[in-house]
């Protein structure tokens, strides 16, 4: 007996420590309240997709330190190692894993002492029920009429508040309607990706998201820079454009001209010309802003305006190319 337990030990020991050489990408998750056929269930579901494993924490412990002379990244994993959890394996998108998860859920009956995840609600109406059991609703305080030769719920009543545990009472009573208020399934609680650790609400996070964080910094660090004086990459556009600026207003104040300044020279000439090409550009914006696609591709739009807005403020302060 003894030998058995020590080669299953051995070979649960290397399977953890093939899987954690293998992939690179693991989900941790909670599995309170998952039963062995709901587990086979999600197992089933998973399968080609990511590798499920559970066992005794100390043994997960054991392993993975274990492991840790060949990925010293994985002592990342230990603090989290701690209640009822698992492993999720895989190398494929961790977004579309943990939706996979998310889905495989079961309904479960509210058992007497149990916590509710949720606010369970007797809804008004019939519960089918005999006559013979409206002394048991009046004991909960459930306002209750005969109609049909059934109990009859009269309104809404909040059976079961979130966070509080059921009652033997209340778990009977959902028994006898044949309600199972609660949904249970893995949980997860932590993402695991190439030694680090973050919630998985980050997998949330769209690459449109990202982009418009990016521009927002680009942003900021330009206005810094024409603030202070401070070169800096993003704002070399903007020294071009107020430089181009300077060399059309000298342009145009003097006789010496070039091409670009020669067409705003021309347009201030022909006062109809003028008028023209600001009608056409006041037209040409509603129609530009009605063509946006996707919100990904008005995001670039969106961010120009802000850019536009520190030229103008750049260009008030004084500062300019002769200054």
């Amino acid at each position: 007996m003894a030998d058995k337990r020590a080669e299953r030990r051995d070979g649960y020991f290397d399977k953890i420590k093939a899987l954690l050489e293998k992939y690179p990408k693991i989900l941790i998750v909670g599995a309170d309240n998952v039963g062995s056929h709901h587990m086979q269930q999600i197992r089933i579901a998973l399968r080609g997709k990511a590798i499920l494993l559970m066992g005794k924490n100390t043994m997960m412990r054991k392993a993975i330190k274990e492991h840790l002379e060949k990925n010293r990244q994985l002592e990342a994993l230990l603090p989290y190692v701690k209640g009822n959890v698992g492993f999720l394996f895989t190398d494929r998108d961790l977004a579309e894993i943990r939706a996979a998860v998310l889905d495989i859920k079961v309904p479960a009956a509210a058992r007497a002492g149990s916590v509710s995840p949720i606010d369970v609600v007797l809804p008004a109406g019939p519960t089918g029920l005999d006559p013979g059991q409206t002394s048991f609703m009046q004991a909960l305080n459930i306002a209750t009429k005969i109609n049909k030769g059934q109990v009859e719920v009269i309104s809404d009543v909040n059976l079961v508040k979130k966070g509080d545990k059921v009652g033997p009472s209340e778990a009977t009573l959902l028994q006898k309607l044949n309600i199972k208020p609660f949904t249970y399934g893995l949980v997860p609680t932590q993402v695991y990706e190439e030694g680090s650790i973050y919630p998985p609400n980050v997998l949330d996070v769209t690459e449109d998201e990202i982009l418009s964080k990016f521009l927002s910094g680009v942003q900021k660090i330009a206005a810094l820079s024409l603030w202070t004086g401070i070169p800096s990459l993003p704002a070399v556009p903007h020294y071009f454009a107020n430089a181009f600026r300077n060399l059309v207003a000298v342009a145009v104040a003097t006789d010496y001209t070039f091409d670009r300044a020669s067409e705003v020279k021309d347009l201030l000439a022909n006062p109809e010309a003028l008028a023209a090409a600001l009608a056409s550009t006041q037209a040409a914006a509603p129609a530009a802003a009605a063509a946006a696609p996707s919100k990904q591709e008005s995001a670039p739009a969106k961010a120009a305006e802000p850019e536009k807005k520190e030229e103008e403020e750049e260009e008030d302060m004084g500062f300019g190319l002769f200054d």
